[in-house]
């Protein structure tokens, strides 16, 4: 996910860890299991009953369930900013979190944990969606002012954009529960939800399955910080290690990166080979074709049609330097299509969604009749007003401090949010609801676009609206990030039995909490390594900062190189080749996107070895609690090795770094770490 967004548990994961748990050895009750009713459609007059049934009260909130579900939600936001800011994608924590929690449940012993640990998963889960959000735009904040002094970039800015987007996400989601966990039964698969509340469902005997992942975690995590911290090998492997690859890279622009990282190998793993072989060949289209062929073709030209900073050839350029100038635009024009033939199939799912929630609006049900605890929302009565007091404080925030006292720019700017939140929270809603997957990048980029051009033609330009443009983006984004991951906790809450209004009320605890932590987050990354270093790629943030500067800065953006991006989505749809993880790979450095082949290639390994069905599917699950380790171990290490440095405290030597040996190092220990990985998975009973 978002882009960002494809990179979520996929439809595998659904029976990860539901094996492990019927093959524990020391099983001494038999575990509760999901209806048999649970994900087909319901028969004429059929009903579905929860684990926990509506005529029975259960623990769910309680200083135990909120304690925990904070401690997650800041341990998992700081992991995935820093991952997401690091690599640019960001890791579905709902799942990990559901681990421990039963891993902490069951060694506290507690009996009817089963809410608790709902309630755990659902505050914990804030932390991916408000970093999807957040890193998707504020980092270009940082990155513009790199460029332009004058821009004031606060904590504050980027803790209430991302507050009141989560907020206004939640709330906007609210009234389309109905239809898509519960009308809507049985006709969406909810990958990431089924295999999350099948970890909650293990109860006490679940804990069991934490203890790879730990293992994993520890491995992953001292791995990345050896190299974070220490510095024991370079990060990266390139061809540039030897005189032939130096040459290549120079004359003929063509050049091998990897990024050595045990959190990326693990993110490889999850999206499995299919994908990863897609992302990677918009990548190797780029690097190996495009950039070239540019440099083949207008080598002996200075083109700076565009960006008037440009002053050399093309030919004298580095491959990096043609990629970032010219080759990206080209992802960056692919990612908006891909966006937008997203909405267009899911159009009929939002005027749907629209007509309900006009409906539930009405009020039209003036007598209050009894709902059952597990179809109890927030009233709409507290849902309406939260709504209009969110949208005032965001309006206040923009007329004092992002449009600095401008009543009209503020009128713009809060239709322009609040008319694309409402509209695309059902987009983002169903596409999580199929296929587990968030184009939040896709339509985030759009609302950049589209506010650049209003804001512009209301007379707003310059830095001050990049800024007004990037902050209401962010508050897009978030509410976008948000709405899609909530209805993945409001179905496991379903599926379960648990209160709809309780965990309602709750999540805005998360988001208030996540929010806070991503915040600080990116400020100690952006003092330590800076956004426009190099050692932090961020991205989708680039990606938002290159398209709305040249719009703002009155020079014309690379519509020619969009287009060519956009007509490449186009045609990649019609031959059914997904469009989004295509483009999304020509636009993210090619030494990240190679190592989601290998982990794909090791997924597939793992799973194809025995003639035994079982076995195979048993190996790719233990992986896949592997795979998860080494992201959060790996991400939460490289935020521990970011505030050190942020501290004074560096270990690294520039020198040996910069030996090529460093790099061959780095190529052995990668090799032991994918030995490690593969053995680890393979071992099974």
């Amino acid at each position: 996910m978002d882009g960002h967004e494809f990179f979520i548990y996929k439809n595998r994961a659904i029976h990860v860890f539901f094996r492990i748990i019927i093959n524990m050895k020391e099983q001494e009750e038999k575990l509760a299991s999901l209806p048999e009713n649970a994900f087909r459609e319901l028969k004429v007059g059929e009903t579905y009953n929860p684990l926990m049934t509506s005529s029975k009260s259960y623990p769910e909130v309680n200083f135990w369930s909120v304690t925990w579900g904070i401690l997650m939600a800041v341990l998992f936001s700081a992991a995935a900013a820093y991952l997401g800011l690091k690599v640019g994608q960001v890791f579905e924590a709902a799942i990990p979190i559901a681990i421990i929690a039963v891993g902490v449940s069951n060694a506290a012993k507690r009996k009817n944990a089963l809410g608790e640990n709902v309630i755990i998963q659902s505050i914990g889960a804030c932390s991916g969606v408000i970093v999807a959000g957040a890193i998707f735009t504020l980092p270009a904040l940082y990155i513009l002012q790199a460029k332009y002094p004058d821009m004031t970039v606060t904590f504050m800015q980027v803790f209430i954009s991302s507050l009141l987007g989560g907020v206004l996400g939640i709330l906007f989601l609210i009234p389309f529960r109905k239809y898509f966990v519960s009308d809507m039964h049985g006709k969406y698969p909810f990958p990431e939800a089924t295999a999350t509340t099948q970890v909650l469902v293990s109860g006490e005997k679940g804990g069991s399955q934490a203890k790879p992942l730990l293992i994993a975690g520890l491995v992953g995590g001292l791995y990345d910080f050896a190299i974070a911290t220490f510095g024991w090998w370079n990060e990266n492997f390139t061809t540039r290690v030897c005189s032939i690859g130096e040459t290549l890279a120079d004359k003929a622009k063509l050049v091998f990166k990897v990024n050595v990282g045990a959190a990326v190998l693990g993110l490889g793993y999850i999206v499995g080979l299919k994908y990863a072989a897609i992302i990677c060949a918009g990548s190797l289209a780029v690097w190996w074709i495009i950039i070239p062929g540019i440099s083949a073709i207008w080598g002996d030209y200075v083109l700076n049609a565009w960006n008037p900073e440009i002053n050399t050839t093309i030919s004298s350029m580095s491959p990096e330097e043609i990629f970032n100038y010219y080759a990206k635009s080209i992802g960056i024009g692919g990612i908006a299509m891909a966006g937008i033939i997203g909405i267009i199939r899911s159009w009929g799912i939002i005027k749907s969604a629209i007509g309900l929630a006009a409906k539930e609006m009405g009020g039209k049900n003036s007598l209050e009749k009894e709902v059952i605890r597990t179809q109890r929302d927030l009233s709409m009565k507290i849902i309406a007003i939260g709504s209009i007091i969110t949208l005032i404080l965001i309006v206040l925030f923009f007329y004092f401090d992002v449009m600095q006292g401008n009543l009209i720019h503020t009128t713009v700017a809060i239709i322009l949010v609040a008319g694309i939140s409402f509209l695309f929270t059902t987009v983002a809603a169903n596409a999580i609801a199929i296929v587990g997957t968030n184009p939040v990048s896709g339509m985030t980029l759009m609302t950049l676009i589209l506010a650049s051009v209003v804001m512009v033609a209301v007379g707003m330009n310059g830095p001050s609206g990049m800024v007004a443009s990037l902050v209401m983006g962010g508050v897009v984004c978030t509410a976008l990030s948000m709405a899609g991951g909530f209805i993945t906790d409001l179905k496991i809450g379903y599926w379960l039995g648990s209160t709809p209004a309780k965990q309602e009320t709750w999540k805005f605890l998360g988001t208030i909490v996540s929010a806070a932590t991503v915040g600080g987050v990116m400020i100690i990354l952006n003092k330590t390594y800076g956004f426009t270093s190099g050692a932090l790629a961020a991205p989708q943030a680039n990606a938002m900062a290159a398209v709305i500067e040249p719009l703002m800065s009155g020079v014309g953006a690379p519509w020619l190189l969009y287009g060519i991006g956009a007509a490449l989505a186009i045609i990649l749809t019609l031959c059914k080749v997904p469009a989004l993880a295509f483009a999304l790979g020509m636009f993210i450095p090619l030494e990240l996107n190679i190592p989601l082949v290998v982990g794909g290639a090791i997924n597939w390994y793992v799973t194809t070895r025995s003639k035994d069905q079982s076995i195979n599917t048993a190996r790719g699950e233990k992986g896949t609690l592997l795979a998860s380790g080494f992201i959060a171990g790996g991400a939460l290490m490289g935020v521990s090795s970011a505030a050190m440095r942020f501290a004074g405290i560096n270990l690294i030597n520039d020198a040996w770094l910069s030996n090529t040996l460093s790099e061959v190092l780095a190529l052995i220990a990668y090799a032991l770490l994918i030995l490690y990985f593969i053995k680890a998975s393979m071992k099974v009973k």
